[in-house]
């Protein structure tokens, strides 16, 4: 079956986001070590962030590495990092290319430095372009996010400059890292898995959610238009009537 034809392009999701689960399982699948399955893993972000471009996706939110990701141990961290690098300076010009603006969100200051150096340069590299903003969420987990925007709430608040009424979803809202981002249409989780494991908490109450037991690496441009299909098969009513929306 051919899903890309079955997309609507008048009705595309804005935002989506992935969870991209199952690169280490895939790997010992294959009898080998873990690092092969995010090798391969890096392929799949290549091929599904082409196939969002060419679809007239806007937004495409990836998540990288979590803030628990740190507690892994450290050949594997380092390993990631080094596979971080490497990814950055060679999808750059595929990047520029597909007109892709990269952007983050995360407390990227934790990463190494040389990492988040190359990181950033790329940022600024592709700040101007206008197509698909790819947003990496890496060193990211969102009850870091909300704690966060907490603390500059009481900031806020211990300069006088925050009223109890002030605080409504709009003023919390423009506290996240993805003040600037529309909040996802549809989210995405690989490898059989049913849960949000800590992303985007805020940011999803009203997406349409799609679960899939693909692995990511196995995780196909055809997956992705399937998901997209389904997605626009859904009635999303935002807590209204079908008769109130139609």
């Amino acid at each position: 079956m051919d899903y890309k034809e079955q997309i609507d392009k008048t009705r595309l999701p804005r935002h989506i986001a992935i969870i991209m689960d199952g690169n280490g399982r895939w790997a010992k699948k294959q009898g080998l070590a873990r690092m092969f399955g995010h090798k391969q893993g890096v392929e799949t972000v290549h091929n599904i962030t082409v196939a969002a471009t060419k679809l007239g996706v806007e937004y495409l939110t990836l998540y990288t590495f979590s803030t628990e990701n740190w507690n892994r141990p450290k050949e594997e961290v380092d390993a990631l990092m080094t596979l971080l690098v490497d990814t950055i300076a060679k999808e750059t010009p595929t990047l520029m290319n597909n007109n892709v603006r990269l952007t983050t969100i995360g407390d990227i200051n934790r990463l190494p430095e040389g990492t988040r150096q190359k990181f950033l340069g790329c940022i600024e590299q592709t700040s101007r372009n206008t197509g698909l903003t790819m947003v990496l969420a890496l060193s990211y987990s969102a009850r870091w996010e909300i704690t966060q925007a907490m603390q500059e709430a009481v900031r806020l608040a211990h300069d006088n400059s925050l009223r109890p009424e002030d605080v409504n979803e709009a003023f919390v809202s423009s506290l996240m890292t993805t003040r600037d981002i529309p909040d996802p249409d549809l989210l995405i989780r690989t490898s059989g898995e049913y849960r949000i494991s800590n992303f985007l908490l805020w940011q999803l109450a009203y997406s349409e959610l799609y679960f899939t037991d693909c692995l990511w690496p196995e995780f196909t441009e055809e997956e992705f238009y399937k998901a997209i299909v389904d997605y626009q098969k859904r009635e999303r009513r935002f807590g209204k009537t079908s008769e109130q929306i139609s």
